[in-house]
């Protein structure tokens, strides 16, 4: 059974640069980001890197007998992007981390691009406007990251099948929850099956709970190379229905 870790207050640094914020405040008007206070999606971006490093030396049972690259160090990426949370945050804090940030939005893409050339983050943070099953199957990114956050990239069976590909083996892959999900009140068997997710090597394996709720599994096998399936697959034909059994 996933363990569950609870932190009353976020960790991370107090306070961003002006530039950034300011990139923020753009992606927010030009309606990348979604509703709500700028303060909640940057608390929100930071505890992805809370859960992250809190599972680093923790003695957390992680699944398996060796870790290729721990979750707070190597490379990460941040998968559908959108408007840079929590990618652009991450990025500042983790300064030494060479980082991805995908999203086939075009528009998008080219917004956090600029963004990233502004904060001269050039040589360690890369745009790739592509689908994720697309990228997925490419050899420069397959297999290449210690850890992988998605924000809002889809559906837990979804996020999954395009996640699993890009992790190296004992990856971390860290995705927010939204608030009170559960199906029957168990949230995590219902949305995250262990059977399930076996299909493409991940296995669920705590609940992060600080002031928002993320779900971390880790690459326990090999995602095989039939994952990710071509484009739009995965979310017609998912790997499994959420709350089905």
């Amino acid at each position: 059974m996933p363990s569950s870790t609870t932190t009353p207050v976020p960790s991370g640094p107090p306070g961003l640069p002006e530039s950034l914020i300011e990139a923020l405040r753009q992606a927010r008007a030009w309606g990348f980001l979604g509703d709500g206070p700028l303060d909640v999606h940057i608390a929100h971006a930071q505890g992805f890197a809370d859960a992250a490093e809190n599972l680093t030396g923790t003695g957390t049972d992680l699944g398996s007998p060796s870790l290729d690259g721990e979750p707070a160090a190597g490379a990460w990426m941040d998968l559908g992007s959108g408007g840079g949370i929590p990618g652009l945050v991450l990025a500042h804090r983790w300064r030494d981390r060479e980082a991805v940030f995908l999203d086939s939005n075009q528009r998008r893409a080219q917004f956090l691009a600029r963004v990233v050339e502004d904060l001269g983050w050039g040589d360690r943070v890369r745009l790739v406007a592509e689908r994720a099953e697309v990228v997925g199957r490419s050899q420069t990114f397959r297999g290449h990251f210690s850890l992988v956050v998605a924000r809002a990239f889809g559906p837990p069976p979804v996020t999954a099948e395009c996640a699993a590909p890009f992790l190296r083996l004992g990856g971390i892959l860290i995705v927010s929850e939204p608030p009170g999900s559960s199906v029957d009140g168990n949230p995590e068997e219902a949305r995250w099956p262990v059977d399930d997710l076996a299909k493409v090597g991940l296995r669920p394996v705590s609940r992060w709970h600080g002031a928002f709720g993320y779900q971390v599994l880790r690459q326990s096998a090999p995602c095989p190379p039939t994952f990710p399936r071509r484009v739009g697959v995965p979310g017609k034909r998912p790997l499994y229905r959420v709350g089905d059994g």
